[in-house]
């Protein structure tokens, strides 16, 4: 679990101290949880303190650090609970909560329930799953959806920077609400607490909901789970966004439970930390203070091992850790070649499917239907498309009188080493004659809007680019973050700006994933009649590929 939370260090590290003394309590164990050092909690645990480190964090700037960790020794090995407290200078307060089995060798690993102590601390930290504004709140249990509260939800849903699934239940009808949540509901989501946000639909809602969600509906009793980058307007997107049907939990709910977990913890686990959490030093044991332990922390017929031994296990489950995520690694670049190689055969298709349609119509306007574009404005399409993006730059300026590239170009020719696809060189090539038609009927004062609404009501006799690729700006994060708002402050000429450059939040998609090639571009078409593309490479950094 990773969250924001909503008070200062110091008031986090208090309720997060008393949440973790109520925590041993119910556990029945007992430790000074507010004094450095490692302590004997029980027979067989010990919890360290360490609640006033000043460290270097990944971002270079000193962050206030509090960490609490039980470690409790069974013949299956370490089950470790780690909570820390990290606040960057200047910063918002983020908590982390790990709970894991190091495993004895020989033991094979076992899934974590998740610790009464998050519920807890989501009840007091006024939690969000992200620190910059409109970020989710992060509740231990769901938190109901009203009709007045759709707008506040959907922009949750359709947050570019949401880190976090997002868990809806809806309400099947016939069915007392308040009965539904108690007795389904709660326990269905329980293990989601922490890995996502929850969130159930009054039946007063429901219809409103869907209604905004059209391709992505919930209804009946269903519970959908909703991931980051949602995209409400585009259809093929739904898939993405699993359904658990109501007879799957009302068959086994335990099961259900477990099942309906399983993606917030898997992402969970492979999302990268925020900044504030990432690259903390090791948690160092500082002696045991039980007066009746022996001075290595070993008691004859015990199972508390020492300190070299727990250290052995902690490097054993993290050499784990780093076998497993190479193969989900492998797994993902196995399917990401798949589904690329996928890709360019059904964008293929598609621009073979173009052709073939404009051929017929060429030959429909010879016959004399007048009305129809011309045949030779089709056939410019597929002559010598370029085979590289070295190629297209090269050609870009002398082919493209309307558009003007004014970025690196080797960060343009570099994409030639990192792909393999040549998706990503003719999607951008049908980009840049999308733009140059576009350019064309904006100097004439006859393209109807900016380039998403002409891709939206492109003329038959131009080029299509898929709207959904064009992306108008930047989200406001993006905007506010100084590092990442100079990366997107590109070149342009003096009389367009005097500065010599200007912020280009447009750009467009080329191709899909995270990290495929972007085109940042400044539309100037009203002023000096041209388009500037300041940037065509890998993208940008933001909330993600940061």
């Amino acid at each position: 679990m990773a969250v924001t939370s909503g008070h200062v260090h110091k008031e986090t590290v208090s309720l997060a101290e008393e949440q973790v003394r109520q925590w041993l309590k119910a556990q029945h164990y007992d430790g000074p949880v507010g004094e450095e050092g490692r302590h004997r909690v029980g027979a067989q645990a010990v919890l360290d303190c360490s609640l006033k480190e000043r460290v270097r964090g990944a971002g270079g700037a000193k962050e206030s650090l509090a960490r609490w960790r039980l470690r409790e020794f069974t013949t299956q090995g370490i089950w470790q609970t780690t909570l820390a407290v990290s606040t960057p200078t200047g910063a918002r307060t983020w908590v982390r909560l790990d709970t894991e089995l190091l495993p004895a060798r020989g033991v094979p690993t076992a899934k974590a329930p998740v610790p009464s102590l998050a519920r807890g601390l989501l009840d007091v930290l006024a939690a969000t799953e992200g620190e910059h504004a409109g970020s989710a709140a992060v509740h231990g249990m769901p938190t109901v959806i009203e009709r007045g509260a759709l707008d506040e939800v959907l922009d949750e849903l359709c947050d570019p920077d949401r880190r976090l699934p997002i868990v809806v239940a809806s309400t099947p009808s016939h069915t007392d609400f308040e009965d539904w949540l108690a007795e389904t509901v709660d326990p269905l989501l329980r293990g989601c607490a922490g890995t996502a946000v929850l969130y159930a639909l009054a039946p007063g809602a429901e219809r409103e909901f869907n209604r905004a969600l059209e391709h992505h509906r919930v209804y009946g009793g269903a519970v959908r789970t909703y991931l980051p980058g949602l995209d409400p307007a585009w259809q093929p997107d739904a898939p993405r966004h699993r359904v658990m049907a109501r007879h799957t939990f009302e068959t086994d709910l335990r099961r259900a439970s477990g099942l309906l977990a399983w993606l917030p913890r898997r992402l969970a686990v492979q999302t990268p930390l925020p900044e504030a959490l990432e690259a903390l030093p090791p948690l160092r044991a500082r002696g045991l203070s039980d007066v009746g332990a022996e001075i290595d922390g070993v008691q004859p017929g015990s199972l508390l091992v020492d300190e070299h031994e727990e250290e052995v296990l902690e490097q054993r489950a993290r050499a784990g850790e780093i076998q497993e995520v190479r193969r989900w690694l492998r797994a993902a670049e196995e399917r990401e070649s798949e589904l690329a190689a996928e890709y360019d055969e059904q964008y293929s298709e598609l621009r073979a499917a173009r052709t073939q349609v404009r051929s017929l119509r060429g030959r429909l306007a010879e016959a004399g239907y007048s009305d129809l574009p011309e045949h030779d404005r089709f056939e410019r399409d597929q002559q010598h498309d370029p085979a590289s993006f070295a190629e297209l730059l090269d050609r870009l300026e002398g082919e493209f009188p309307l558009l003007r590239f004014t970025g690196d170009a080797r960060l343009g020719r570099d994409l030639d080493l990192q792909t393999d696809h040549p998706t990503w060189v003719r999607m951008a090539w049908d980009a840049l004659l999308a733009l140059q038609d576009y350019a064309a009927a904006a100097v004439r004062g006859a393209s109807g809007g900016d380039f998403r609404r002409w891709c939206e009501n492109t003329p038959a006799d131009c080029h299509p680019f898929p709207p959904r690729k064009v992306i108008r700006d930047e989200s406001r994060t993006v905007r506010s973050h100084g590092k990442w708002k100079s990366e997107r402050e590109l070149p342009v000429p003096v009389e367009v700006n005097p500065a010599g450059e200007v912020f280009m939040g447009a750009h467009l998609r080329i191709g899909g994933g995270g990290t495929a090639p972007r085109l940042h571009y400044h539309d100037d078409c009203s002023g000096t009649g041209l388009i500037y593309i300041g940037y065509m490479g890998l993208h940008l950094h933001n909330t993600r590929t940061n």
